[in-house]
């Protein structure tokens, strides 16, 4: 029986030394994916012919040769497959060319062979779209992957491809990351491009990254994929000196962390995270930095609604576009429960209150980067993942949207923060709950903090090493 890949920099360094070929790697993915996706249901597209085609042609000599990955099938195009969002209203559009970030991937040597489950339009914690239907994680198959890039959170974790793509604008890869044991970078605003989707200033909550199942797997999936696009809004740091792998393996040095257990006028945290945030405090205290509790500065309500507002209007701003293209109006079929209600509850938004929520989020930021500067200034904030136990499919049900409403800021309770601030953030595993699940530990730091989340995460790989993948990958 077929076993899980290495890690990314294993599998390339076994390319680049003859151990074995990108095509026998290519071929192991696939037979994987033929044998464990039925039972995960993580692939929504795929291209194995035109990926074999590709590797036989002659691959780039780049630092990832011979690797395969996966793409989140929202706001990242691969050519000739269909660009859902995990959306019936865009059930039949195919893209025509790659994203820029896809001919990174690439141009780095990378094979796409798919693309991956995801909610509609990634406004779920939880991949379970109409559309698509149900991903299943790979650690207990009755669980949520957790979303907006449960698919391809999901196919790492089993070992169908070392690193996968994902995006986040509320925690969607940071979610994922944490439910199914793997490590999750949220970039910084701006870092890596959108094109040829309009989204650093329009959607400012999302950016791109990866879901991986080491540190320096994620950290040189940065150092490809980081870097301005032609035209393109950036509001980021430049990469290090070095590259962001070089980070991975440097002692960060003594660091000052501020712990916060609480969502101020928020959700309640489960146990649960409470003691995988507190076991990785006492972890960090052991390597020598210092740990102090505080108290967050902004209230979810603070944060939450100027999101919700800025979300709402690129909602309905591109299921409008959608409809404009297709010629017709919206349809009762179209979209899910959900996903109507929010559009229905923004469709009459005053342009003032977009305004307002721009500014806020302003506001947010200045308050948040508080913890940050001054004589008390903080390196990092740690938190626990999630308020609420990773549930099981069918809990978050987007054609229930009370329910919805109820449980969904129980997901993203930490997470939103920073995406609302446009700072850097990372979930890292931390152990399992009392029925064997996986649990994360959430970091997030000021814009442009890779460098020093990397460094932070390395350390913790080394004194604390994780599973890489669920007993599923056997």
């Amino acid at each position: 029986m077929s076993t899980a890949l290495p890690d990314a920099m294993a599998t390339a360094a076994a390319v680049r030394s003859g151990e074995t070929t990108a095509r026998e790697v290519v071929e192991e993915s696939i037979r994987r994916i033929e044998r464990l996706d039925p039972r995960l249901n993580a692939m929504v597209g795929t291209r194995f012919d035109e990926a074999l085609a590709e590797v036989d042609a002659g691959l780039p000599d780049g630092p990832l040769t011979g690797v395969p990955v996966v793409v989140k099938s929202l706001a990242a195009d691969v050519a000739g497959l269909p660009t859902t969002g995990g959306s019936r209203l865009w059930a039949d559009d195919v893209a025509t060319a790659d994203s820029e970030l896809v001919r990174r991937y690439k141009a780095a040597g990378m094979v796409v062979l798919g693309t991956t489950n995801t909610p509609e339009l990634g406004k779920n914690a939880s991949t379970e779209p109409v559309l698509h239907g149900a991903c299943h994680n790979p650690w207990s198959l009755d669980h949520s992957t957790g979303g907006s890039s449960g698919g391809s959170a999901a196919a790492v974790a089993a070992g169908l491809v070392p690193v996968a793509h994902g995006n986040d604008g509320g925690g969607s890869i940071r979610i994922p990351a944490a439910v199914c044991g793997l490590f999750g970078l949220k970039p910084s605003r701006g870092l890596i491009p959108g094109a040829p989707y309009a989204s650093t200033i329009s959607s400012p909550t999302s950016v791109h990254g990866a879901l991986t199942t080491t540190v320096r797997d994620s950290a040189l999936m940065l150092d490809v994929s980081a870097g301005r696009a032609a035209g393109q809004a950036t509001f980021a740091a430049t990469a290090p000196a070095g590259g962001y792998l070089g980070c991975v393996e440097r002692d960060p040095g003594r660091l000052r962390i501020g712990l916060a257990t609480v969502v101020p006028d928020g959700p309640a945290v489960d146990p649960a995270g409470v003691v995988a945030a507190r076991r990785t405090a006492d972890l960090l205290s052991d390597l020598g930095h210092q740990v102090v509790e505080i108290a967050l500065p902004v209230a979810y309500p603070d944060f939450a609604r100027h999101s919700g507002v800025v979300m709402g209007a690129n909602l309905v701003a591109h299921v409008d576009d959608r409809l404009a293209e297709l010629g017709r109006g919206l349809r009762d079929d179209d979209i899910e429960p959900f996903t109507r209600v929010m559009y229905d509850r923004y469709s009459s938004l005053p342009m003032a209150d977009l305004l307002r929520a721009l500014e806020g989020f302003e506001q947010v930021g200045f308050a948040t980067a508080a913890l940050f500067t001054g004589p008390d200034a903080l390196d990092v904030v740690l938190t626990p993942m999630l308020c609420l136990r990773t549930p099981r499919l069918g809990v978050l049900d987007t054609t229930t949207p009370e329910v919805m409403y109820t449980l969904a800021p129980g997901m993203a309770g930490f997470t939103s923060l920073v995406n609302v601030t446009g700072g850097s953030a990372m979930s890292v595993p931390a152990g399992f709950d009392a029925d064997g699940l996986p649990l994360g530990a959430h970091f997030f730091t000021d814009l442009g903090g890779e460098a020093l989340l990397l460094s932070l995460a390395g350390q913790l790989e080394r004194a604390a090493p994780w599973p890489r993948h669920a007993p599923l990958a056997g």
